[in-house]
Order: structure tokens, then C-alpha cells, then sequence
């Protein structure tokens, strides 16, 4: 798959809750070749901030050559892009990494996402063919940003660390008090939810496709700075590593250890 360099339009930025922004970007070419759970880099405006910053890919239009990507302000660089007006110019590498792979055909879905891993799942949700049920973890009620665009696509069911709305603990606990099956589960999210998902879907053998979140500093493998652990051995490196910007960010949860 092809990666571009290119220089992006900002069609629209809009705060979807507190910290929480959402940039829909027009490109020449990254959109036609981006898959759900794919990211881009982001490259600073301001010259001082030489890394770019690695976001995922919310919303892909092929038709319209745009992508929509939502963040959480966490550093200068995201604080930056917070405060972009439309029609600003912002360069861009991508679509980097691998996605979600939909050739295999199963009954039922669990698209699974928590905190700012929540915005993949949303297109993913909409490349789903078949039966799926969306399941999402919140800080609270006043934090569920994109809650409603997901109703769209399947039934939601939620998750609050403070108990605010719907089921009071993890994913895992919604999983189990809204007593739901599945073939497969696909998720986004921090590395314990991750974890405890990896186990339940061992448990109750059940695929499991998970996507890894980590600092990343090129994004296109060179730097080795977000490896992870894996079953097997690279065959390039014949260590048991993995990067995962490029190998990842989504693996078969039983190739890697998390």
C-alpha cells in the first residue's frame, strides 16, 4: 500500500468534549488508500516540533478524499492542532500501519473501544458487513464523545469508570452484564483493557483483533521506538519484536505479548 507525503486542507474543527477534538482534513490521495484502524502523522506548523504526531484514522470518505481524525489534547502538538482554523495547510504522512483485516467473514462482531481509542471504531463499525454490537468505555457521562454517531451504525452499550451511565466499571463488565456473545471482538483502547480482553477471549475462544496504542516517533519502522513483544519470531530481525507502526497497529491478540 502506497504512503503520501502531502500537504492537507483543515475542512472543519470542532471540541467534542473537554479535550476532545475532531479535524476532518481534505488530501489528494491518503484517503483513496486508507483502511479502518490505519493512522497518519501529523506534522507540527510550528518549526520547533520536529516529530509529528501519530493519530487514527475516525472517519475515511473515499468519495470525497477526506479523513477525519479525533484527539485528545495531551502535549504542545496536539494542543497546536487543537487550535486550527479552517482552511489551514497541515502536512501529512499516510495511511501508516496495518488495519483491521474484514476478509473473514464472522456471525457477530464485538467492535470494542475505550478512551481515545474510541475514534477507529467508529469507522470500522461502518466496514463491518453483518451483525455487530459496539461497546465503549468512558471516563463518564459527561466524556462520550461520538456516542452518538456510533448508535448509528449498531446497538452501543456503555461503559463508566464513575458509574454515570450504563454499566459502572470496564468494558469487560458491560461484556458480561448485557450477557453478550460474539465470534470475534475487535478493539482499540489502553493497554489493560487490552490485556483483560486478550484473556476473556481466550477464555471463551472467541478471535480477538486488538490495536496497540504506543508513542511513536517516524511511524514508518525506522526508529524502533514502539515495539512489542510477539509469539513468534520476525523473520527479518529473528527476534520475538514486532513495530508497531508498521507491522501493526492491529494484531491477532495471540501473536502478541501484552
Amino acid at each position: 500500500m502506497a504512503i503520501y507525503k502531502e500537504e492537507a486542507i483543515v475542512l472543519s474543527n470542532e471540541k467534542l468534549s473537554e479535550g476532545v477534538y475532531s479535524i476532518v482534513l481534505k488530501t489528494k490521495d491518503i484517503a483513496k488508500e486508507a483502511i479502518a484502524g490505519q493512522f497518519i502523522s501529523v506534522y507540527c506548523n510550528d518549526s520547533s516540533r520536529i516529530l509529528p504526531r501519530p493519530i487514527s484514522l475516525c472517519e475515511i470518505d473515499k468519495k470525497e478524499n477526506t479523513i477525519r481524525v479525533v484527539f485528545r489534547t495531551v502535549g504542545k502538538g496536539t494542543n497546536e492542532f487543537a487550535k486550527y482554523e479552517p482552511n489551514t495547510k497541515v502536512t501529512v504522512l499516510g495511511p501508516l500501519g496495518n488495519g483491521y483485516d474484514l476478509s473473514k467473514q464472522y456471525d457477530n462482531v464485538l467492535v470494542i473501544g475505550g478512551g481515545i481509542g474510541i475514534p477507529p471504531m467508529l469507522q470500522l463499525a461502518k466496514n463491518i458487513q453483518g451483525k455487530k454490537q459496539i461497546v465503549v468505555g468512558y471516563r463518564s457521562k459527561n466524556d462520550m464523545f461520538l456516542y452518538e454517531e456510533l448508535q448509528k451504525e449498531a446497538e452501543v452499550f456503555v461503559a463508566t469508570d464513575d458509574g454515570s451511565y450504563q454499566t459502572n466499571g470496564t468494558v469487560i463488565d458491560a461484556i458480561k452484564e448485557n450477557k453478550l456473545k460474539a465470534d470475534a471482538v475487535m478493539a482499540c483502547g489502553p493497554m489493560p483493557m487490552l490485556k483483560a480482553l486478550k484473556e476473556y477471549c481466550q477464555k471463551n475462544e472467541m478471535d480477538c483483533f486488538i490495536s496497540l496504542e504506543e508513542r511513536m516517533a517516524c511511524g514508518i519502522g525506522a526508529c524502533l521506538g514502539c515495539v512489542t513483544k510477539t509469539k513468534e519470531k520476525d523473520h527479518h530481525s529473528k527476534v520475538h519484536n514486532a513495530r508497531i507502526c508498521t507491522e501493526g497497529p492491529v494484531f491477532d491478540a495471540r501473536e502478541v505479548e501484552i
